[in-house]
């Protein structure tokens, strides 16, 4: 058990106070009564009858006041630093319990597709109005985030529109709708050519997104086309990173949305293949609560993201 007891002499009189101890710091390290007074705006017979109480307490003299200021004693100078950390750890106790405002934050679920070219250029605007806030991004299926917007756990998100008895307690805000972008490496053999057709995809292992998922739909129907057959899948997966490492070590073809490679293919460090996925298309839009208006500074972000997809159904690639 820790010990808190005070030395027995401080305790019988009951008199040593915070302020004998900050005019003692201040008198040496000022060097100056006047001085010292400024710096504590207290009078300079205040600081001399508040330095006389603190030598009556502790029993020993701590200064020598000569003409040219107050010195201080050899007991003054072993006095000096166990006081000043004294006075420190009394700051650092103050302030661990002093309330201070949270951090606002807001929170946003995305689709892992979607956020490569809608989130950065709408947070780059947003942040700069808001740099007292912090954001917060889960990324997730569109079950994912609707069942975290329903628990409160999201302020909005970015997914794709679902059926309507799939979507209880969940509004739906078109943003902009794009078909399957078919994606490989720049050095892939399809690449050097012009228009492709679903025969050709077939010859090379896919990357697709997990069964079940809306985006999957997209990519089934396409496959399921004229020339269609079985595809040989390499991986299913939602990530983005995971699906950009693979393309660049092998030959597969990866079936996404045209928002996640935006970046890679403007840098020229993935291809879109030209073909026909027309019907493919799924509307992408922002998910919010039917009965919770998200905090100012998440609207804020709103009105970006819409700004952001409105030039993304102008200038986004197009297989």
């Amino acid at each position: 058990m820790p010990d808190f007891s005070l030395p027995p002499g401080l305790i019988a009189t009951g008199r040593l106070r915070l302020r004998h101890l900050q005019c003692f710091v201040a008198v040496a390290r000022l060097g100056r009564l006047r001085a010292a007074a400024e710096a504590l705006s207290i009078t300079q017979p205040a600081v001399t009858k508040t330095l006389n109480e603190l030598e009556d307490i502790v029993g020993v003299r701590l200064f020598v006041r000569e003409r040219r200021g107050a010195v201080l004693t050899a007991a003054g100078r072993a006095f000096l630093p166990h006081v000043a950390d004294g006075l420190g750890a009394v700051g650092l106790a103050l302030d661990s319990v002093r309330q201070r405002p949270e951090t606002q934050v807001v929170r946003i679920g995305m689709l892992p597709t979607v956020a490569p070219a809608l989130l950065a250029p709408a947070v780059a605007a947003w942040e700069a109005r808001h740099p007292d806030v912090a954001l917060q991004v889960t990324e997730g299926t569109n079950a994912q985030l609707m069942a975290q917007l329903l628990r409160l756990d999201l302020d909005l998100a970015v997914a794709r529109l679902a059926d309507p008895q799939e979507m209880p307690g969940v509004t739906f805000e078109y943003l902009y709708a794009e078909p399957l972008a078919v994606v490989v490496r720049p050095a892939h053999p399809l690449a050097r050519r012009g228009r492709v057709i679903l025969g050709d995809l077939l010859a090379y292992r896919l990357i697709l997104p997990p069964a079940g998922t809306l985006i999957r739909h997209g990519a089934e129907s396409l496959l399921a086309g004229p020339g269609g057959g079985r595809p040989r899948v390499l991986v299913e997966t939602l990530s983005v990173s995971v699906a950009r490492s693979l393309l660049w070590v092998t030959d597969a073809i990866w079936l996404t949305s045209p928002s996640a490679v935006a970046p890679d293919v403007g840098r020229g460090q993935l291809c879109l293949l030209e073909i026909d996925t027309a019907g493919t298309d799924e509307p992408v839009g922002l998910l919010l609560r039917s009965d919770a208006a998200p905090p100012p500074p998440a609207q804020a972000l709103m009105a970006e993201l819409r700004r952001v997809a409105g030039e993304r159904r102008e200038t986004a690639p197009r297989p």
